[in-house]
């Protein structure tokens, strides 16, 4: 029973690496109609607020990115930001974020920021020229307090696709399913922190990659 238990586990692992192995990498070279958009982000920094009535205080962090088309043509936009911890919690962005909270974001930082937007009210086009830049808020509600390392991945900020074979799901003559991959910006942070206190929490930045996901 060991041995069938640890040759299943030999083959699932196995399969696993053969899933990861196909997976593409974004061009080096883009091919013709492809375009990525400039992007410039700081680092997420976390804001305290109480939100609803009595309510007590709540923490959250955000990313504010700033979006320059230049790739000659209009772009369509059409964004997905996910927060993912080491202990397997992913957190869409502005899930669970009341409206106040941008608000907030935005009296703090209008000084630099005067026209910035949330995500969810951003249009889905960013017109060409670097007069027509976009500055967004990416919210996140607070994450594990456990996590050691944080992952921040945001898609739509190019045009460039690529489709992969499921490992296990066919369609219904038989034939693998096909998975759908866009560019991403994938943001690696540790968390480090000497007092048990969360607002002491300070995210470090470790590295900027583009990925097929």
């Amino acid at each position: 029973m060991r041995a069938f238990a640890f040759a299943s586990f030999i083959v699932l692992t196995a399969s696993v690496c053969v899933c990861w192995a196909i997976v593409p990498t974004p061009a080096i070279v883009p091919a013709p109609g492809q375009w990525t958009i400039d992007t410039e982000f700081t680092h997420p920094q976390q804001i305290l607020l109480r939100t609803g009535l009595g309510g007590k205080p709540e923490r959250f962090w955000y990313s504010l990115i700033t979006l320059t088309n230049k790739t000659g043509r209009k772009a369509d936009f059409y964004p997905k930001c996910e927060l993912k911890t080491d202990t397997f919690q992913i957190i869409p962005a502005g899930k669970f974020v009341p409206p106040d909270v941008f608000g907030a974001i935005k009296k703090r930082h209008e000084a630099v920021y005067p026209f910035i937007e949330s995500l969810a009210k951003t249009g889905n086009k960013i017109l060409q020229g670097e007069d027509n830049a976009k500055d967004i808020a990416v919210i996140w509600p607070d994450f594990d307090a456990k996590a050691g390392k944080i992952k921040i991945f945001i898609t739509g900020l190019s045009n460039e696709l690529a489709s992969v074979n499921h490992p296990v799901a066919k369609d219904k003559d038989g034939a693998p399913l096909k998975i759908l991959l866009r560019k991403t910006l994938e943001l690696t942070y540790a968390l480090e922190s000497d007092s048990a206190q969360r607002s002491d929490a300070n995210l470090i930045f470790k590295s900027q990659r583009w990925i097929m996901r």
